[in-house]
């Protein structure tokens, strides 16, 4: 009987360069580390008011109405930062949206996780209001420019403008 638990594994370092270099390129057309840095800072928003510490032998309890208010912006977090790995559109109202949870978690979430989730989160949604397209997609030398991708055809053979914009009026005389 012939063995066929064993896998050729010749061609392995030359798949995983090839997945390496498929993941930076996809890292680079979008947002990554606004999206890691916001949904990093999720966990320790989520995770302080719910443990039991202990310091020294002494329990700390965080026994405080920061349970229901820690889970949902941590949750919101993490939605946020997936959807600035997904949809880059939105970029500019997901890092607001991050910076106000940010801010917010402060007074609901035991001073922001200990300042360990709220730190994370402004300079994820900073660097998410502040990311801006690849400069091969904004100057159009990519295969199709940003209008052509939101408008759906190509910008030579959208037809002329309506004559009123021509014209600077407002369709009287």
């Amino acid at each position: 009987m012939r063995n066929t638990t064993t896998h050729d594994l010749s061609g392995l370092p030359g798949r995983a360069a090839g997945a390496w270099r498929r993941f930076r390129t996809w890292r680079g057309t979008r947002p990554f580390w606004a999206g890691l840095l916001t949904i990093s800072a999720s966990v320790p928003i989520m995770y302080f008011p719910y443990v039991h510490l202990s310091l020294g032998g002494l329990p700390m309890a965080l026994s405080t109405t920061a349970g229901a208010g820690s889970l949902l912006i941590g949750v919101l977090l993490i939605v946020l930062g997936v959807t600035l790995w997904l949809q880059q559109q939105v970029r500019i109202f997901a890092g607001v949206a991050v910076i106000v949870l940010a801010l917010v978690s402060v007074p609901v979430a035991n001073f922001g996780g200990f300042l360990l989730g709220m730190l994370p989160g402004l300079v994820g949604g900073s660097l998410a209001c502040a990311w801006a397209l690849p400069d091969e997609v904004r100057e159009g030398s990519g295969p199709a420019t940003v209008v052509e991708r939101f408008a759906g055809h190509d910008v030579e053979t959208a037809g002329p403008a309506p004559a009123n914009l021509v014209s600077g009026g407002h369709g009287g005389e």
